[in-house]
């Protein structure tokens, strides 16, 4: 029997790089504390967040539905975070935050990790996967308009690779979907070992409905 896939995210981003390689899938939101602990590294971060999200998105379809459809399920979680100089670099708070960590990563080079975590009757299957990313230079004046864009409250490191930040990109190493927030290269892989699809006819068009 195929597994079923349950996204335990409710990110436009991964859900739109999961219907790009026909996978069939549902959504399901969790909610958990992604506060980073003391001593922490970032590899350790992800992996412990993703890990932690696969394991509660499986935990919580037990109320939502029967123990049979659970059992059949694999639940996908991901967690993404910018990293320069060692230190991770969380969503910003407000304007003068962004500014901060956009100046920070003006004209450098920095690490995008994503840790990937698959969970299903007790087996829990991880990856890391980074990439690099070089900003051109930013004026503090590109910095504020960006920001009233919209566009980065809600992204690590204060910037959407795949949105209006594309121009600041001068070059990358590794995986372009990692930064985006999920390296389909590696998760495809990572799927395979449930036995889960790609390239399914209708999974554009299911739009993976959150439960």
């Amino acid at each position: 029997m195929t597994k079923q896939l349950v996204l335990a995210s409710t990110s436009p981003r991964r859900k739109e790089l999961l219907q790009q390689v026909g996978i069939e899938f549902t959504q399901l939101a969790i909610d958990i504390d992604e506060d980073v602990k003391e001593g922490e590294s970032p590899t350790d971060y992800v992996l412990r967040l993703a890990k932690e999200k696969s394991i509660a998105g499986y935990d919580l379809l037990a109320d939502q539905v029967s123990e049979q459809q659970q059992q059949n399920s694999v639940v996908l979680a991901a967690d993404t975070t910018v990293i320069c100089d060692g230190v991770i670099l969380a969503k910003p708070s407000s304007l003068a935050d962004c500014q901060r960590i956009l100046s920070h990563l003006s004209g450098r080079e920095h690490s995008v990790k994503t840790a990937i975590g698959l969970f299903g009757q007790d087996i829990c299957i991880q990856q890391v996967v980074t990439t690099k990313v070089k900003f051109r230079d930013l004026s503090m004046s590109e910095i504020e308009a960006y920001w009233h864009t919209g566009e980065p409250r809600d992204k690590a490191g204060s910037y959407g690779i795949q949105g209006f930040a594309a121009v600041f990109v001068e070059s990358i190493k590794g995986s372009y979907s990692n930064v985006v927030g999920l390296p389909l290269c590696e998760t495809a892989k990572l799927l395979n070992q449930f036995n889960i699809p790609l390239w399914q006819n209708n999974a554009k068009t299911s739009a993976g409905a959150i439960i």
